[in-house]
């Protein structure tokens, strides 16, 4: 009885430590909205303070490029949009900071992948993929 009571203390005081280790994560607060349909992708998150997270998602696209619109405002620390086509090839990769349209390379059609890499993130972040 009391071998267990000190195996469930250990795991509660283990849980704390990593708690307290981690970075901000995107949560409720933030306002995150994704919008995933076929040949078109939509992302936004608002209010983000030092957040330092990945996240991935999967987009269908059924042309083989694709325009990349990023609108954010990016106080500090640093955000990045990557993209891969069904072959597992970059179609774009770049920095959330710097707003306007761009093109992609032209690739495979199919399942294309979507990652946004945060690091000690400030602001509001948005982007929109449109299949060309």
């Amino acid at each position: 009885m009391k071998r267990a009571l000190v195996l469930l203390s250990v795991g509660m005081l283990t849980t704390s430590l990593f708690a307290c280790d981690s970075a901000n994560l995107i949560g409720p607060g933030n306002q995150l909205e994704v919008a995933n349909d076929a040949d078109r992708f939509e992302w936004q998150v608002t209010g983000l303070e030092n957040v330092t997270q990945t996240l991935a998602h999967t987009w269908q696209n059924t042309s083989t490029s694709a325009s990349v619109n990023l609108s954010s405002n990016i106080t500090s620390g640093t955000a990045t949009l990557s993209v891969t086509d069904a072959n597992d090839t970059e179609m774009f990769s770049g920095s959330l900071a710097h707003n306007g349209t761009f093109p992609t390379s032209t690739g495979t059609a199919g399942n294309w992948a979507i990652t946004v890499e945060l690091v000690g993130v400030d602001g509001t972040l948005n982007f929109r993929l449109d299949a060309q």
